[in-house]
């Protein structure tokens, strides 16, 4: 019961990271705001918390709209008396290189994976700070520690949340408000699952983590509850890889082969 008492949001929680996220948050004791786009799929997933004997609602929210962000945490505030935990998981992508991608497209993507962060910040800080604290936690991504090709945006944009939860950190850190990043490698959610359609491509994916498999969203999810946690009460402003070691690898691959000759193919 690692979170029992506090009070969590999670955005982008109706399918993914977000979805196991606040599962596992309130299985571990939080009392989780469930906090999507989709409100029938948020109100889906709090339900099935509350069908585990866990406790949940359910909150419509447009991550990028100022106004929408507000709300949510007010209705957290409302329906339970504080907030501990924030986890600004809700992202977006769209394909294409500075050439192709539209602008409407490049605004979007950092509306949504960018600005989310700094209007969730906006308005749960003064919550935390009233009550001597709390952790907020945002979603980046590998991608934003290198450049990917063809998600100029979306790589662009998980970079910007990397540094600005290092800023984050700075500001509130001496408010008792941690703030940390998770950088995550390919996981099995819907939209992977959809990009992943063609065999090829699944296999290269695969191939380049060294356990030779895709993440799973329950893996990101325990490590949103460690950094959620006090087991993690002394770490802030981390950017957190979590990418079964895709990002160790070389892209040479393996320069020698230690088998004598005889044994090579």
């Amino acid at each position: 019961m690692l979170l029992e008492n506090k009070v969590a949001i999670v955005t982008g929680a109706a399918s993914g990271i977000g979805e196991a996220s606040a599962r596992r948050f309130a299985r571990e004791g939080a009392m989780v705001v469930v906090a999507d786009i989709r409100h029938a799929k948020a109100e889906a997933v709090a339900q099935a918390i509350r069908d585990e004997q866990g406790e949940a609602v359910a909150v419509e929210v447009d991550v990028a709209d100022a106004a929408s962000v507000e709300a949510m945490v007010n209705a957290a505030v409302a329906q339970y008396g504080r907030l501990d935990v924030l986890f600004n998981n809700a992202g977006t992508l769209r394909p294409g290189t500075a050439v192709e991608l539209s602008v409407a497209d490049w605004d979007f993507v950092m509306a949504v994976n960018v600005r989310s962060v700094f209007l969730g910040a906006k308005f749960a800080v003064p919550h935390m700070v009233a009550q001597g604290g709390g952790s907020i936690i945002n979603t980046a991504s590998i991608s934003g520690l290198h450049g990917d090709g063809g998600a100029i945006c979306y790589a662009a944009s998980k970079a910007a949340v990397i540094n600005l939860t290092r800023a984050l950190s700075t500001d509130h850190g001496p408010q008792g408000v941690r703030v940390n990043a998770i950088c995550p490698g390919t996981i099995e959610t819907p939209p992977v699952k959809r990009m992943m359609a063609e065999p090829v491509v699944l296999e290269r994916n695969v191939n380049a983590h060294a356990l030779r498999r895709l993440g799973r969203p329950e893996e990101i999810a325990a490590a949103a509850l460690w950094l959620a946690s006090d087991e993690s009460s002394f770490v802030s402003g981390e950017a957190i890889v979590v990418d079964g070691g895709l990002r160790a690898q070389s892209p040479l691959g393996v320069l020698a082969d230690p088998r004598p000759a005889s044994k090579r193919a």
